[in-house]
């Protein structure tokens, strides 16, 4: 059965001339047709007004989304932290470096760096994720990309499985190690949580998808602690130059609820903690520019590395599912070699640089420094180093299917690509005013906001990380920059241009036309038909039997179609029972009708306005009648056109 959009332009609405001469008979039917057909009229004719209310329903559901997906969230949170603690803290002694406000549990107190469990962890967690996306295809990768899928290709449907094996294929790929980010998982998370509340609630089509866009926002509102840039990353990312203005206002209170059920469990305290002021000094805005040219190449090459990743991983052999544990493997190997190469030089032999897991310490060093961090031409040199080994990580784990989000390791990277500039600046022109910090942040809105084509959201987003605006001009002006030089790459191919151009919201300006009368007819009712000698007394009695059809099809003796009368007819019968007994159904039927299973609808409907007809028949290609359509079928297909849904 063909799908039914939502109508957008304005028809010409349906034509009320006649198709053949109304009987006489027929008069009070067209008074009983004048509700569908202003019905069928409106849909045809007018714009939907939009449905949202603002201070009901809808509210309400996205605020119970809100709560679910916060307590998800901080859930999906603990489970990483415990697991990758219990993993690479505990057996491998490995102590990763975390932003401050990432510290949910205490001090590993770990023994000796077992470098040669390092080598594994991040297989065997890749392999349970690769397990479960047999059961779930869906969660493979960051989860942004198939989240945009659902919304534009599925009117936000998501399957219910995703629910609950999403978050398990995560926790086991972030918690082992792998080098993505919570923030996507949590997308795609809130999204089905989202999805599953308006199925329960058997919401109509337009709110299903509002509530899945809310599901998105307090995802990432209750790990990022990021509550308005979370809204309206949500709403912007749908699209490279859009966005859902409509879900704005359900998105902000299912991100503010989420963020409240999240700083009730883990403080208060933003992603990077306290940050110092960064003031913004116009005499840098060179310096802007050529960040976001910097920031726009490195960010070519991340999302460049991953289609790289992806294409090279279908090339890899045994099944699909078994591809996240070879990338896992790998990324074993590299972050090994790197510690044991990279960290005894810096004084960190056994601790982490922000190669495995999402890679917000090295941001975090890249802002606020670190005691192992050279202020010098060394420290540029370790900023970009780190840089690429995370490009490189990262595309082991998301590359091969691995389920980490494609987010974290985007901020990461413009973060350590903005704070080696603001170092080397700083440097060059022997100005102690640059703040590599500020630049660092700059770098991450640019980075994330360019490749993603959500400006807004990322220049909200790193101020409220930095929680002060301090930083909006420069940041305005770098992702103004980055955006254009970035308009032939994006992270999420799922997008689509405009909002005119999703499927969900692309309409038919006749939906009417969009239908064959064979999606709608119902073979399985029984159909009553008569011979031109049928008494009217006689058809009284078959109509008695068959309350809900209100026209008959006339048969002759060779079978074929000869005319229609319609119940009105046996008005004649009740007026005077001598005539019922004499007359025939010859006597008071009208022109044969009928529409072909492969008609378009609109036809049906010129027939029912046209004769002023209840229902009408369709035939076959042979001429047999194998069902009717009536005013009933017209309105019900009417109504779920102007819903955006399916017949």
């Amino acid at each position: 059965m063909r799908p039914v959009s939502e109508p957008r332009e304005p028809d010409d609405g349906v034509p009320n001339a006649a198709v053949d001469e109304p009987s006489g008979l027929s008069a009070a039917a067209g008074a009983m047709l004048r509700p569908v057909k202003s019905l069928i009229a409106f849909v045809t004719t007018s714009e939907p007004p939009l449905e949202l209310q603002i201070v009901g329903r809808t509210l309400l559901h996205a605020a119970l989304v809100g709560l679910g997906a916060g307590a998800i969230a901080c859930l999906f949170f603990y489970g990483s932290e415990f697991l990758q603690y219990v993993l690479l803290e505990k057996l491998a002694g490995y102590e990763p470096l975390r932003a401050q406000g990432e510290k949910v549990i205490g001090e590993a107190g770990a023994g000796a760096f077992r470098w040669w469990l390092l080598l594994f962890i991040p297989a065997i967690g890749a392999l349970v994720a690769g397990l479960l996306s047999r059961w779930a295809p869906e969660v493979r990768g960051g989860g942004g990309d198939a989240t945009i899928e659902a919304f534009h290709h599925r009117g936000g449907q998501v399957r219910k499985r995703v629910l609950l094996a999403k978050p398990l294929a995560s926790i086991a790929t972030l918690g082992s190690g792998g080098a993505g980010g919570r923030e996507g998982p949590t997308m795609q998370i809130g999204g089905a949580l989202g999805s599953m509340v308006g199925h329960y609630l058997k919401v109509g089509a337009r709110e299903r998808r509002v509530l899945m866009i809310a599901g998105v926002a307090a995802g990432i509102s209750a790990v990022f602690r990021a509550p308005l840039g979370a809204a309206l990353l949500a709403i912007e990312m749908l699209y490279r130059d859009d966005f859902e203005s409509e879900a704005l206002i359900p998105a902000v209170l299912a991100s503010v609820v989420a963020y409240s059920v999240s700083i009730s469990v883990f403080g208060q305290s933003t992603l990077f903690g306290r940050l110092p002021a960064f003031a913004f000094e116009p005499r840098h805005i060179p310096l802007y520019i050529v960040l976001a040219l910097v920031i726009a190449a490195g960010a070519s090459l991340f999302v460049g590395s991953l289609h790289l990743a992806k294409r090279l991983a279908r090339k890899l052999p045994g099944p699909t599912w078994i591809h996240p544990a070879l990338g896992g493997l790998m990324l074993g190997v590299f972050a090994t070699v790197t510690i044991t190469v990279i960290g005894p030089q810096l004084g960190r032999a056994d601790k982490g640089l922000g190669i495995l897991g999402g890679g917000y310490g090295a941001a975090q060093v890249a802002i606020t420094g670190a005691d192992w961090l050279s202020t010098g031409w060394t420290g540029v040199e370790i900023l970009l180093v780190l840089a690429a080994a995370k490009i490189v990580a990262a595309s082991f784990t998301i590359g091969t299917g691995g389920s980490a989000g494609d987010f974290a390791p985007s901020l990461a990277i413009g973060g350590m690509l903005g704070g080696a500039f603001g170092l080397a600046a700083r440097l060059v022109l022997n100005d102690p005013t640059i703040q590599p910090g500020a630049f660092a942040l700059v770098g991450m809105g640019a980075f994330y906001g360019g490749i993603a084509n959500t400006p807004l959201a990322a220049l909200v987003l790193v101020c409220e990380m930095a929680g002060s605006y301090d930083l909006l001009v420069p940041l305005m002006l770098a992702e103004g920059v980055a955006f254009v030089a970035l308009r032939r790459v994006s992270l999420y191919p799922a997008q689509l241009p405009t909002l005119h151009d999703s499927p969900v919201h692309r309409r038919s300006p006749d939906p009417l036309a969009r239908l064959r009368c064979a999606d709608i007819v119902r073979r399985d009712r029984a159909i009553a038909t008569v011979s031109p000698a049928t008494t009217l007394a006689a058809l009284s009695r078959i109509a008695e039997g068959a309350p809900d059809q209100d026209v008959f099809p006339v048969i002759d003796r060779a079978g074929a179609l000869c005319g229609l009368v319609a119940a009105e007819a046996l008005r004649v019968v009740a007026s005077d029972p001598e005539l019922g007994a004499v007359a025939i159904v010859a006597d008071v039927m009208s022109a044969p009708a009928s529409v072909t299973l492969d008609a378009e609808l609109r036809r049906a409907v010129e027939l029912l306005l046209g004769r002023d007809l209840r229902s009408v028949p369709v035939v076959d290609a042979a001429g047999a009648i194998v069902g009717m359509i009536d005013e009933h079928d017209i309105a019900a297909v009417a109504m779920r056109a102007r819903e955006g849904e399916a017949p």
